[in-house]
């Protein structure tokens, strides 16, 4: 979601689509950069909700804890992270946002080729 310090992600069987797991990552808001893609931070701290959504597990904690005492995760970051994991908990109670109504039906076309990057997609100076 545009703005967000986290985003949601649901891990489908690649057989019936049913939901294996939902998982929240919380980063910083992510920015488009024409003609380069999306920039973001990972800040090491995550949200795995069970298929049915009544169950959930942080992950990482300890990484975040240590990324605190090293000051990598400043109290800035630290005060968006706390607001945004009360958010999702919120979002994972009340059934709202990407947690509404369940993952959407929707899947790729079978036939489409997967996509490939560029051949020079791993230069640093293609994407200066």
């Amino acid at each position: 979601m545009a703005g967000e310090w986290f985003s949601v992600h649901c891990f489908q069987d690649t057989a019936t689509g049913d939901p294996l797991r939902w998982y929240v990552n919380f980063e910083k808001p992510y920015q488009r950069r024409p003609g380069v893609g999306i920039d973001t931070l990972d800040l090491c701290l995550d949200l795995v909700i069970t298929p049915d959504l009544s169950g959930h597990d942080w992950k990482e904690q300890e990484e975040y804890a240590q990324l605190r005492l090293l000051g990598l995760i400043d109290d800035y970051l630290h005060r968006q992270v706390d607001r945004a994991r009360g958010r999702a908990i919120s979002m994972l109670d009340d059934r709202t946002g990407p947690l509404a109504a369940g993952w959407p039906a929707w899947a790729p076309d079978r036939s489409w080729p997967l996509p490939e990057l560029p051949a020079d997609a791993d230069d640093p100076a293609t994407y200066r």
